[in-house]
């Protein structure tokens, strides 16, 4: 069966074109061929060939290899992609090792032997399909980010704590300083660091997002660092880790502030090695990665009660950027109200809801404990409840008011849901975020806590 590839030979020795041709024909299902190398651009431009295989010399007698250098560089100029075979007689193979140092992929020797030009071109097929893989992958790449990067993508705020966030943002992005992003749950600190890797000298990479506290501690090392095959009874297959996939790129940590002293052992010896060895392993790998970190936890405090290391938090924390909560930014919450009705209103075909000043006065009185994410969900819901053109304060489901001194909720009925998603809410409140804490008020495990997080989007 042939092979789906796009062949192009360039020689000027009718012979070599000919026989070449009807040999590889029985196993590709495009070859083209050329004795006139000034063909080349205009070739170039009407076809997009898997692979070029480029004759040394075309002039009589002449063995220096000038020209065959000339069209490579003129093919890597008009395809900086292309993958170039050189062929040459058996005395300019010096010449040709210079051509492949120039950008060739390889070089075959005339006369060749058929079983060792097809392994040859099999190779550089292979290589060229992994060249418009990785080009694809950074066009992507490329457009992601350049839809994302207007101003701060989803990060709404012009209010003087945002704006200091913004200028720390500015100073540090273009760095490879360690960033520590310190808030309440719901307050953005993805955003943040996703906002960082956008404009740093690595955007073009990756950026790895991890959750600690939703990983389990016996899969923390296979998780981060990866696995061999046979390394535990569940390891089927080789693993790559975290921390290699991020490599050139950005690894954001969230949730550090859940990890027990013996991880964060192994997560500082990493960090102060850049090395990791996958478990099974005794290969050490260098891994080089921008580390931005997040919790909501007190690790200053959690240093005084030998819960968090301070040798850790010092290597963690270059620089740190605390976001504020809502409640401390309220005159944000118009133009988030207003974002995310225009958002929602879209999503669920409805007409562009306007919001009554009552209504919105009332929610910037609002203390919002859940902070931005808390907000968003609360629009969501109003924007599919109303039943007018305009938003009232009725349309808006808010879990708990302040009346009287004395804490107080209601519910619009007895869903099970609703009220199981206003107490996992209320439990982080009251222990600031402490998802050990919170589940512990809650009579639950920490996994069953972010079985909830994850079911309530909290």
């Amino acid at each position: 069966m042939k092979q789906n590839a796009s062949i192009l030979i360039v020689d000027d020795e009718e012979d070599i074109l000919l026989s070449m041709q009807l040999y590889l024909s029985q196993h590709f299902e495009r070859v083209d061929t050329e004795n006139n190398p000034y063909q080349l651009p205009r070739l170039l431009r009407n076809q997009n060939y898997d692979l070029i295989l480029l004759d040394m010399n075309f002039k009589k007698g002449d063995t220096s290899g000038e020209d065959g250098m000339m069209w490579l560089k003129k093919i890597i100029e008009l395809k900086p992609n292309a993958s170039v075979i050189m062929i040459t007689a058996y005395a300019d193979v010096k010449t040709a090792v210079t051509a492949v140092k120039a950008g060739a992929v390889d070089f075959i020797e005339k006369p060749w032997r058929n079983e060792k030009l097809l392994t040859t071109i099999f190779a550089a097929l292979e290589l060229s399909r992994s060249r418009k893989q990785v080009e694809q992958l950074e066009m992507k790449q490329q457009i992601l980010t350049s839809e994302l990067d207007q101003g701060y993508g989803d990060i709404i705020g012009t209010s003087g704590a945002m704006k200091q966030v913004f200028s720390i943002i500015d100073k540090v992005a273009k760095t490879d300083a360690n960033i520590l992003i310190l808030g309440e749950n719901g307050t953005g600190k993805e955003l943040i660091a996703r906002a960082i890797h956008r404009q740093s000298d690595r955007s073009k990479s990756v950026f790895i997002s991890v959750d600690l506290g939703a990983i389990p501690e016996g899969l923390f090392e296979s998780e981060l660092f990866g696995h061999k095959k046979g390394a535990f009874t569940d390891a089927r297959e080789d693993r790559t880790g975290r921390f290699e996939v991020a490599s050139s790129g950005s690894l954001f940590l969230d949730e550090i502030g859940n990890l027990s002293l013996p991880l964060q052992a192994k997560l500082l010896t990493v960090l102060q090695n850049r090395q990791i060895r996958k478990v099974g392993s005794n290969e050490s790998i260098p891994v080089d990665i921008r580390l931005i970190c997040a919790t909501n936890m007190p690790l200053y405090d959690m240093i005084g009660e030998h819960s968090f290391r301070q040798d850790l938090l010092y290597r963690i924390n270059t620089v740190e950027i605390k976001l504020p909560a809502l409640r401390d930014r309220k005159e944000d919450i118009p133009a988030l109200v207003d974002h995310y009705r225009t958002l929602y209103s879209k999503k669920y075909q409805k007409p562009l809801l306007r919001v009554q000043s009552a209504t919105m006065k009332a929610l910037q009185a609002y203390e919002w404990p859940g902070n931005i994410r808390e907000l968003r969900h609360a629009v969501e819901r109003a924007v599919i409840l109303s039943e007018t053109e305009e938003l009232e304060i009725s349309d808006f489901i808010l879990q708990s008011r302040e009346q009287n001194g004395k804490a107080e909720h209601s519910f619009s009925n007895y869903n099970l849901a609703e009220i199981e998603a206003w107490a996992v809410r209320k439990a982080l409140t009251k222990h600031a975020g402490n998802i050990s804490k919170a589940a512990e008020e809650l009579g639950l495990t920490r996994a069953a806590l972010y079985r909830r997080l994850a079911k309530y989007d909290l």
